[in-house]
């Protein structure tokens, strides 16, 4: 398969950017490239037909002038190596150029990384020394990134979403306010609920062998897995393949909901669940298993409004637009979905909602669910 052109054209003496190359693609200032990843990665989502970055930048040892005019040769050198479809520009200003490439199949991966490498090296090669070759850093991102969901740094590739970067900058004050509150409130929860702590442990104890707490990894904000706690509703040691087959169905959107007997709502939930204790199904139904991640939100894995943080197996069967759900903002113990429409939502629906939160939030936003939690949970749809 042919991916880019070949050319034998030596030694490019136009810097890039001027007008006098014609017919070259414009070169694209770092606003502008950014934002030309960021609407690639949403393209993605949509197609799920990956695109690659490639970036260059100069080694260490360079000055800030010499720099500057080594990369803008760089830059006229990669114009011999894109399509009309590609874009160039600076990833970062006088200090990295790159080349985003577009319109691949997902299955040919990694065969258009090592086109791209073998074309964009034999063309420096013969428009450059050999001295300001060996000067040249090379590296290659593509989206969808694979995800490791053992890397406690997260799964994320921060080449890729330099725009949550500039979000979240921006979004600083706003962001020290809700850890402040979540810090306050679950402090103070955790202080207040004591007692029904104990009375809680001591009920699970009495019901059934295992620990109180249960403990399970869960995947975080920007793919960091963390340690979920929850009161343990089930009996030890259980299979959690019934639940594996469950969640794969249902955001598969396959899973058919459930009438509520007492409701008479139907749910996307798994109900009946033999592994469930006595205990269990009324700390279930109360939301009452949930309080431990308090402790969760006091260590700052999670905050008291965000999406619910999902299973590792959970992610490998989200569809790439699934993902952001977990990259916009920190999970939370409460949420809009929670509020609205729990369970009784399709898996797609939940996930607008999440995304709709993080485009959305504020304090105020935060504060409107918190009050809206307790009558959800009063109500019980939903919980199971």
């Amino acid at each position: 398969m042919s991916v880019l052109p070949i050319t034998n054209k030596a030694h490019v003496s136009n810097p890039a950017g001027k007008s006098d190359l014609t017919g070259e693609s414009k070169i694209l200032r770092e606003l502008d490239f950014r934002r030309m990843i960021e609407i690639e990665r949403k393209r993605t989502e949509r197609t799920n037909k990956p695109f690659v970055l490639m970036l260059l930048e100069p080694s260490d040892h360079y000055e800030c002038k010499e720099t500057v005019h080594f990369l803008e040769s760089l830059l006229a050198i990669l114009q011999l190596l894109i399509r009309d479809t590609d874009s160039i520009g600076w990833y970062k200003e006088q200090s990295s150029v790159g080349v985003v490439y577009t319109g691949f199949d997902a299955n040919v991966k990694s065969s258009v990384v090592n086109a791209i490498r073998e074309k964009v090296i034999t063309t420096l090669k013969i428009n450059l020394t050999s001295n300001k070759y060996d000067q040249v850093i090379i590296s290659f991102h593509i989206f969808p990134d694979n995800w490791m969901y053992n890397n406690p740094e997260g799964s994320k590739d921060p080449i890729l979403y330099t725009d949550h970067r500039s979000t979240n900058n921006s979004r600083r004050t706003l962001l020290l306010v809700k850890r402040a509150v979540d810090i306050f409130f679950a402090s103070l929860m955790l202080i207040t609920l004591a007692p029904l702590f104990a009375v809680i442990s001591l009920a699970i104890k009495a019901s059934s062998k295992g620990p109180v707490l249960f403990r399970q990894q869960r995947v975080g904000w920007y793919g960091k897995p963390f340690t979920f706690l929850k009161f343990r509703s089930m009996y030890d040691n259980n299979d959690d393949r019934v639940h594996r087959e469950y969640v794969t169905k249902l955001i598969a959107n396959e899973s058919k909901r459930q009438l509520a007997k007492k409701s008479g709502h139907q749910a996307y939930k798994l109900k009946n669940d033999r592994r469930v204790t006595a205990v269990g199904r009324i700390l279930r139904k109360s939301s009452m298993d949930e309080l431990p991640q308090l402790i969760n939100v006091l260590i700052g894995d999670m905050s008291l409004v965000g999406p619910r943080p999902p299973l590792p197996y959970e992610v490998e069967v989200y569809q790439t637009w699934h993902r952001r759900r977990v990259m916009e903002v920190k999970p939370g113990i409460t949420g809009l979905w929670q509020v609205t429409g729990r369970s009784r939502m399709r898996f797609d629906e939940m996930v607008r909602l999440d995304l709709r939160y993080a485009t959305q939030w504020s304090p105020w936003l935060d504060l409107k669910i918190l009050m809206l939690t307790p009558l959800a949970v009063l109500k019980g749809d939903g919980a199971y």
